[in-house]
């Protein structure tokens, strides 16, 4: 989950550009500043205000990450091992997950900047290159984060995101993989609910 945690603070960061924005720059800034606004905003802990930002953050991250592109990806090589009332579950867990982690993220106070270094077509898809500058034990530290778009209708949303080269979907491929091998897709459900609950 690290690195959902850093796609978070990408999400919050300010942004800076280096040129005219193409437009997987300007859709990732849209997402940035929409999902930033609604995460800066002041509201009491377990208050109904807070349940009905974390619903508007929810629906922002789904309206910019396409959660089921990206966990079909991840289990491509396991997929048909599953039920589609097992695939389904799987999706909706793992968007549970993810969407879970930004609503963590409501009461982060952590300050980063984002720099859009570069935009580039890659296999069809758009992928838009990013770095957060953020501080480590009081030094400054980079992080590139680089979102694969691809095109949903007439938007683009991102369905991998990759930190220093490695992405959510091969991050995710390796770890679940693993688990369907083992426990059955069934087992990979259960461990992913258990996440939740925890």
């Amino acid at each position: 989950m690290k690195r959902l945690i850093i796609l978070l603070f990408a999400l919050l960061a300010v942004p800076a550009f280096a040129g005219a924005p193409g437009p997987g720059t300007a859709s990732v800034k849209a997402a940035n500043e929409k999902i930033s606004t609604l995460l800066k905003q002041k509201v009491a802990a377990g208050s109904k205000e807070e349940k009905d930002l974390a619903g508007k953050v929810t629906g922002s991250v789904r309206d910019f990450l396409d959660i089921d592109e990206l966990g079909k990806r991840a289990l491509a090589d396991q997929w048909s091992k599953g039920t589609p009332a097992q695939q389904q579950e799987y999706l909706s867990t793992l968007r549970a997950l993810i969407e879970d982690n930004y609503i963590k993220g409501l009461r982060s106070n952590l300050e980063y900047t984002v720099d859009y270094t570069g935009e580039s077509i890659e296999n069809g898809n758009t992928v838009v290159v990013t770095q957060i500058n953020t501080k480590r034990h009081n030094r400054p530290y980079k992080i590139e984060v680089d979102y694969v778009l691809k095109k949903d209708g007439d938007k683009l949303k991102a369905w991998d995101v990759k930190t220093d080269g490695v992405g959510l979907v091969e991050n995710y491929k390796e770890q679940f993989n693993k688990i369907v091998e083992k426990d059955g897709f069934a087992g990979l459900i259960s461990k992913m609910k258990k996440k939740l609950q925890g």
